[in-house]
């Protein structure tokens, strides 16, 4: 388990130091007071699936992605890509999670007696999809260069289902390298830095 204020301080510390936008605070004050981005899960019941989880993994793929890019572009990275869109890729390209988790019960069999036990259950008010979600919310409180929005929305790869029919995630990754870094980030954060629950 995470402790949710030492993340939360984590979060908000990353947030404030890079992401200078019109608009940042609103959003930054939309998720402290109006989401439970930071007591919800990542995920129903893999990765990150814990009180917390979504802010722990955002801060996993914020750091995965900080990495990616200095190792792809060295010490001028800055050059190719700024700290502020570092920061609003990893730490926001899941914002799309937000308020979409409830804990509710189910019975489960243990020691051969059936109990209630707690579970997260998936609760989308807002269907918009995934990566396109997170842009939609993102840029109702302030303005996302094309290659940010390229990145957050196709974060998923090439597990996103809308791949099934298009080739739009191939040309947007040709286009915009950070699609590419953004994708390895989330997955590096979800499979090497998280545990399965």
């Amino acid at each position: 388990m995470v402790d949710l204020d030492s993340i939360k301080a984590e979060f908000i510390e990353i947030f404030k130091s890079n992401i200078k936008r019109d608009g940042a605070d609103k959003l930054l004050d939309y998720l402290e007071n109006s989401s439970d981005f930071f007591t919800g899960p990542a995920s129903g019941r893999r990765h990150s699936s814990f009180h917390g989880g979504l802010c722990f993994h955002s801060i996993n793929v914020y750091k995965r992605l900080k990495k990616l890019v200095i190792s792809e572009y060295g010490e001028n990275y800055k050059a190719k890509v700024s700290d502020e869109t570092i920061a609003i890729c990893g730490l926001l390209h899941d914002i799309c999670k937000v308020n979409t988790y409830t804990t509710d019960y189910r019975n489960q069999k243990i020691d051969g007696k059936w109990e209630q036990v707690p579970y997260f259950a998936y609760n989308n008010t807002l269907p918009y999809g995934h990566g396109e979600k997170s842009v939609y919310i993102i840029s109702g409180f302030m303005k996302l260069t094309r290659e940010e929005a390229m990145a957050i929305n196709w974060h998923m790869g090439h597990s996103d289902p809308r791949n099934q029919f298009s080739s739009d995630l191939n040309d947007a990754m040709y286009m915009y390298p950070l699609v590419t870094l953004m994708h390895v980030a989330d997955l590096m954060a979800t499979f090497i830095d998280e545990d399965r629950n």
